[in-house]
């Protein structure tokens, strides 16, 4: 079965993701357009993530950083000129989000496995002390960032308009790992993940394509959390770079199946809605229990998350017929 052009796929995920916006006008309560934001957030993030650890091998531990980078974007230009429209921010932050993505991969990428994990998760913890004593964006005190009073485009409810902004982000994230992935880089990617000096060998741009991996990956992560100061109205330094954010991002590509831009998706609305709907009728504190325990079961019964085992039941539907033939 011949795949879907690029051409063809980018206005077919548009159109879904309008159809389910659309579909979502329908919903029962306002608690569902705040819990499919955080659902549609972790889309993104784990879609960011998996270009970077997922296509090219490169464990990030420093999703945090990035996403506060955008989140922090927002609020530096908030506070210069509040009446900015929103896709200003976005732009802006996805511009220094993939700016410290460059700046990272230039200082990390020559370090391979746990140690290149390690300068993330320091990363992570630099960027934390320089916004705690940034007093222009409230520095530990933190900031509020007020919402406008009418949202634009006539969505009424700010949160109705955010909603359909992370619909667009999420799809956008989605085409662009597609995208990478068919492509000549996506298959430099994958054979830097294989084997990485075989690649240079081989000819292949390793160092350009790893800086290439990484500024994407962080403009897409700080894309995410462009939006996220308006969602919550106030933003400090312990909830915007709060752990999990590195953890879900980890874990939703290696549930879903991190060697496909679907994996992150499935792994993102599976695990998100799971932990909405805990946070819900249980805890917020067992959405990190929950994460831990799936991520045991998939790493020692499916490794290859939930597309390999999908892969896998197409490669014996095949052999069966062959047989059968």
């Amino acid at each position: 079965m011949q795949k879907m052009s690029n051409k063809v796929f980018i206005p077919v995920v548009y159109g879904v993701a309008l159809a389910f916006g659309l579909l979502s006008m329908l919903a029962p309560n306002d608690y569902f357009y705040s819990a499919a934001y955080t659902v549609l957030l972790f889309v993104i993030l784990s879609s960011a993530w998996n270009i970077l650890g997922g296509y090219t091998g490169y464990v990030n531990f420093g999703t945090a950083a990035f996403f506060a980078m955008g989140a922090y974007t927002t609020v530096a230009i908030f506070k210069f000129a509040p009446g900015t429209p929103l896709i200003v921010m976005i732009i802006a932050g996805m511009l220094v989000a993939g700016l410290t993505g460059l700046g990272m991969g230039a200082l990390t990428l020559r370090l391979r496995g746990v140690f290149f994990s390690i300068a993330t998760l320091a990363l992570s913890v630099v960027m934390f002390t320089f916004v705690v004593n940034w007093d222009y964006v409230g520095g530990a005190r933190g900031a509020y960032v007020i919402a406008p009073r009418v949202a634009p485009l006539g969505f009424g409810r700010y949160i109705y308009f955010l909603y359909a902004v992370m619909i667009f982000l999420s799809a956008t994230a989605m085409i662009v790992a597609r995208i990478i992935e068919t492509s000549t880089i996506g298959r430099g990617l994958e054979a830097i993940r294989d084997d990485e000096l075989a690649a240079e060998c081989c000819g292949v741009p390793t160092l350009r394509l790893k800086l290439l991996s990484t500024t994407i990956s962080g403009a897409l992560m700080g894309m995410a959390g462009t939006t996220y100061p308006y969602f919550v109205s106030y933003v400090e330094p312990a909830s915007t770079f709060n752990l999990s954010y590195a953890v879900n991002s980890i874990a939703m590509p290696l549930i879903g199946g991190m060697t496909t831009w679907v994996g992150p998706l499935i792994g993102a609305v599976l695990l998100g809605t799971v932990q909405q709907v805990v946070q819900v009728t249980i805890s917020s504190a067992w959405n990190l229990l929950i994460v831990g325990v799936l991520l045991v079961l998939f790493v020692t019964l499916a490794p290859e998350g939930i597309m390999g085992l999908w892969y896998d039941f197409r490669k014996k539907q095949r052999a069966k017929k062959g047989a059968a033939q």
